[in-house]
């Protein structure tokens, strides 16, 4: 079955990735690709947008206009317009994957309200070796927190707008999770000053920001004589890109529900 993509925020850095990913899948096709209202590419062809020659998909600036035209929502934007965008997918029963980030509490749950609807793919990262990280992660939490300190680093181009990444967040609930503990209570965000000595607890995070980095994430599991680290390193946007296509495909086959990527590629 080939799956109709939709692509949001086209004209976005991440936009383009995904029209890049969509037109090169096998079994996907892009058929719609959306620009804010008043922008001025309205009309252009995405695939030349893209840099990936002419598709013959006109570049438009309402979803409700061509709601018809995909069966997979591919938004990478903002808050407000991924939710804007979920309500009107919600009502004509098409699928959504959703790699946007900054959700308060409040807007997340709004969000996920629309699961009983459609089929949501919503995930901190698309990346096939992030998601594996996710998983390595368990294990080494299970073997290594009890004597480990935890520290997680990444870093990423000046333009991402959110610290830490949502993906070093993910991170650290995997490691909370696992290991029976409250992120919102043992994370530290950064350290300045007399801070006193460390609580074994806490789960650390630094953030670094600068360049064009694509994205790097290291967890440290630190314990006396040894140290365990887990990186990931991504040298290419399309890591992220290909796998939102993929997670595309896959909802096709899926009941209404919320799935992320560990679902996708069979990692639970």
């Amino acid at each position: 079955m080939t799956v109709r993509i939709a692509v949001t925020g086209a004209a976005g850095r991440m936009g383009k990735i995904l029209i890049e990913a969509a037109v090169a899948a096998t079994g996907a096709e892009l058929t719609v690709a959306i620009v804010r209202p008043g922008s001025s590419l309205a009309g252009a062809d995405a695939g030349e947008l893209a840099g990936v020659g002419k598709q013959g998909v006109a570049i438009v600036t309402d979803l409700a206009d061509v709601i018809d035209r995909f069966d997979a929502l591919i938004d990478f934007t903002s808050p407000s317009a991924t939710l804007a965008n979920a309500e009107l997918c919600a009502k004509h029963g098409k699928a959504m994957v959703i790699g946007t980030t900054g959700f308060t509490d409040a807007e997340k749950a709004r969000l996920l309200g629309y699961q009983s609807q459609i089929q949501l793919c919503l995930a901190a990262n698309f990346s096939t070796g992030v998601n594996l990280c996710f998983k390595l992660l368990e294990t080494a939490a299970r073997v290594m927190a009890e004597e480990s300190d935890i520290e997680i680093y990444e870093a990423h181009h000046r333009h991402k707008v959110d610290a830490p990444s949502g993906t070093a967040l993910r991170m650290g609930e995997v490691i909370a999770d696992t290991t029976g503990r409250d992120l919102n209570k043992v994370a530290v965000y950064g350290r300045e000053g007399q801070t006193g000595a460390r609580d074994h607890d806490t789960i650390g995070f630094a953030t670094v920001r600068g360049g064009d980095v694509v994205g790097e994430h290291t967890v440290m599991f630190l314990a006396d004589g040894e140290r365990v680290e887990i990186t990931h390193k991504a040298s290419s946007r399309l890591a992220f890109g290909n796998g939102a296509v993929r997670a595309a495909g896959w909802l096709l086959s899926q009941k209404p529900g919320l799935y992320d990527m560990q679902d996708v590629l069979s990692l639970r």
